[in-house]
C-alpha cells in the first residue's frame, strides 16, 4: 500500500508530505485546485516520462518520492531478478533536473525507468475515466476471466510449454534448412571424406616421413661417416678404446695414493663406461643401414598423397586435415541421417504439442465455468449502480491455434437495455456506463486478486446521488482487501472514507502553490457541506453533511 508521499518543486507544488493509511482515503477538492497535479507527480515517480519544464522553479531539480508497504505483495524474486535491495517498507525516487534530465531510484539504488515501471504496475493501480477503454482490451478481458477460473498455476505451466513448442519448431525449420543444403553438396562432401578416410592420416606422420627420407637420400654420408667412427674406436692399439683402457689403466694404479688420484681415476671410469655404450650402439646403428629403393619410394609417394591433400583442403598440417575430416563427418552423416533426426524432432513436438493441448482445454473449461460466476456478481452489482437493464455476455470459443493463454478466442459484449442487441463495449455503452461496469470489474476481482492499491480519479463522474452512495458502499467493501485511493466531487462518497484529504491552493509570498492536508473531524464536516450547498454554508448542509458521515 502507499504509505507517503512526497513531492518536491514540482508545477504548483513547492514543498508537499502527506501519509496514507489503509481502507478508503478521500480527496476532495475544487475544479483546478491542483488534484491532477498531484496524480501527474504521482506519475513522475512510477516511470512515466518527464521533462524541465514541469518544474516549478527551472533552476532546481524536482523531487518525489513516495513510499510503499511491499512485505504482502511476494515482490522479493522481483527486486532478486533486477539486483536491487528488498526492503519491507520501499522508497520510489525520481528526480527531474533543470537539464530535463531525470534519474530513477528504487531503495536508494539507480535504476531504469523500465524497471521502475514493472515495479509501480504492482504497487498501484490509477484509474481514470479514460481508463475504462480497457475493459474493450481482450488481454484485460482474459485477466478478468482468469482471475475467477484460478488459472494462474495452469497459464504458468502453459506458458513453459508454449516456449518449449516455439523453440522445437524452431530448432526443426533449422534441420529442414541444413538437410535441404546437406543434400546438395552431399555427393562432393561425401567423396573428400572418403578420400580422407582412406588416407589413414596420422598426427606426427609427415614429421616422421620427412625426417626418414632426409635419412635415406643422405644414406652414403651416414654409412661412411658411422664406419670411420666405428674404426676410429675399436681399431687395435690406436682405436680410442684402446687408449681409453690405457689411460684407465694408468690412473688405477695411483688411485691408492692421493684422494686427488682417486677422483681423476673414477671420472675417467665414469667417462669409459659411457664410452662402452655409445660404441655398441655405434655398431649397430652401423650395422642397421641398409638402403632399400623400394622403402624411399614408399615413404616419397606416401609424404606426395600428404602433399596433394594438403594442398586440397589449404592448409598446411596433418592436425587440420583431421579436423576437416571431422567436420566431413559430420556433415555427411547429417545428410545421411537427417530424415530420422527430423522425424524424431517432429515426435518430440506432437508430445508437447498434446500436453499443450489438454492443458489449453483445463484452461478452457475453468473460464467456461467462471463466466456465470462472473455473470451472477456483476449482474448484482450493476443493478445496485441503477443499471439494472444492462447485460454482459462472454463469447469464449476453443479454437485450434495457440495463443500466449491458451487457444480461447474472447469477446466481451454488453446489452444496455431489455431487448437490444448485444454489441461491443465501445459502441453500445456510455463513459458513465463503463465507468460503473469498472468499479465493478475491479470490485470483483478484489477477491480473487492480490490487488494493488488502486486510484479512483473521478471515476463517478455522471453519477447521481443516489447511485453516488452505493458507487462509495463498492469501494468501501473493496478496501477491505485492499487500499482504495478515492479523488472525487461527490459529498456521499466523501462521507465514506476512512480519512479524507483536501487539495486546495494557497498563495504564500505573492506564489500559488498547491497544498494537502488531511481533515479532522471537524474539518471534514465543513468540507462536505460545502460540497452540498457551496462555500456559503447553511445550518442545512451542516446538519447534512454529519447526517452523511454519520
Amino acid at each position: 500500500m502507499l504509505v507517503a508521499l512526497s513531492i518536491k518543486n514540482y508545477a504548483l507544488i513547492e514543498n508537499l508530505s502527506v501519509n496514507f493509511k489503509d481502507k478508503l482515503s478521500i480527496i476532495t477538492g475544487e475544479t483546478g485546485a491542483g488534484k491532477s497535479v498531484l496524480l501527474g507527480a504521482l506519475g513522475l515517480v512510477l516511470g512515466k516520462r518527464s521533462d524541465s519544464t514541469s518544474l516549478k522553479d527551472a533552476d532546481k531539480k524536482c523531487i518525489i518520492e513516495a513510499q510503499f508497504s511491499v512485505n504482502n505483495y511476494g515482490l522479493e524474486r522481483f527486486f532478486e531478478e533486477n539486483d536491487l535491495d528488498f526492503e519491507k517498507e520501499t522508497i520510489l525516487r525520481r528526480e527531474i533536473l533543470p537539464s530535463g534530465k531525470s534519474r530513477a531510484f528504487i531503495n536508494d539504488t539507480p535504476t531504469t525507468l523500465n524497471v521502475l515501471q514493472s515495479l509501480s504496475e504492482q504497487l498501484i493501480d490509477i484509474h481514470s475515466q479514460h481508463q475504462t477503454l480497457q475493459l474493450a482490451d481482450v488481454n484485460f478481458q482474459f485477466h478478468i476471466l482468469d482471475a475467477l477460473a484460478k488459472n494462474t498455476a495452469k497459464l504458468t505451466s502453459y506458458s513453459k510449454g508454449l516456449k518449449l513448442y516455439h523453440q522445437l519448431k524452431k530448432e526443426l525449420e533449422i534441420l529442414k534448412l541444413n538437410q535441404e543444403k546437406s543434400q546438395q553438396n552431399f555427393e562432393y562432401n561425401s567423396h573428400l571424406y572418403q578420400e580422407l578416410v582412406q588416407a589413414k592420416l596420422e598426427l606426427g606422420e609427415q614429421e616422421e616421413i620427412e625426417q626418414e627420407l632426409d635419412k635415406l637420400n643422405n644414406i652414403e654420408a651416414i654409412k661412411l661417416n658411422l664406419s670411420e667412427a666405428q674404426n676410429n674406436t675399436f681399431i687395435d692399439e690406436i682405436g680410442l678404446i684402446s687408449r681409453l683402457n690405457s689411460v684407465t689403466s694408468n690412473l688405477e694404479k695411483i688411485s691408492l695414493y692421493s684422494e686427488e688420484y682417486k677422483k681423476l681415476y673414477d671420472r675417467i671410469l665414469s667417462i669409459k663406461i659411457e664410452f662402452d655404450d655409445i660404441s655398441n650402439e655405434l655398431v649397430y646403428l652401423n650395422e642397421s643401414v641398409n638402403f632399400e629403393p623400394s622403402e624411399l619410394d614408399k615413404l616419397n609417394n606416401r609424404l606426395q598423397l600428404i602433399y596433394n591433400l594438403q594442398q586440397k583442403h589449404t592448409v598446411k598440417t596433418i592436425a587440420e586435415l583431421l579436423e576437416i575430416q571431422l567436420k566431413l563427418e559430420k556433415e555427411v552423416n547429417v545428410a545421411e541421417n537427417s530424415s530420422t533426426i527430423i522425424s524424431e524432432k517432429e515426435n518430440e513436438i506432437k508430445i508437447v504439442a498434446k500436453k499443450l493441448d489438454n492443458l489449453a482445454k483445463l484452461i478452457s473449461d475453468a473460464r467456461q465455468k467462471a463466466i456465470p460466476v462472473f455473470i451472477k456478481k456483476i449482474d448484482n452489482l450493476l443493478a445496485n449502480l441503477g443499471m439494472e437493464n444492462t447485460r454482459l455476455k462472454w463469447n469464449l470459443s476453443h479454437v485450434n491455434q495457440y495463443f500466449s493463454n491458451g487457444k480461447d478466442e474472447l469477446q466481451l459484449l454488453i446489452s444496455a437495455n431489455k431487448g437490444l442487441n448485444f454489441g461491443t463495449l465501445q459502441k453500445i455503452a456510455s463513459g458513465g456506463e463503463l465507468s460503473r461496469i469498472m468499479l465493478s470489474v475491479k470490485s470483483i476481482l478484489s477477491e480473487y486478486l492480490k490487488l494493488p492499491t488502486i486510484i479512483f480519479d473521478e471515476i463517478d463522474a455522471g453519477v447521481s446521488g443516489t447511485i453516488s452512495q452505493k458507487v462509495a458502499t463498492i469501494m468501501l467493501e473493496m478496501s477491505e482487501n485492499m487500499q482504495v485511493i478515492a479523488i472525487t466531487h461527490l459529498p456521499q462518497i466523501a462521507a465514506k472514507g476512512n480519512q479524507h484529504y483536501k487539495v486546495f491552493k494557497q498563495d504564500v509570498d505573492n506564489q500559488i502553490i498547491t497544498q494537502l492536508k488531511r481533515l479532522t473531524k471537524e474539518e471534514r464536516i465543513i468540507e462536505i457541506a460545502e460540497m452540498l450547498s457551496g462555500k456559503n454554508t447553511t445550518t442545512t448542509a451542516i446538519e447534512h453533511a454529519k447526517q452523511l458521515l454519520n
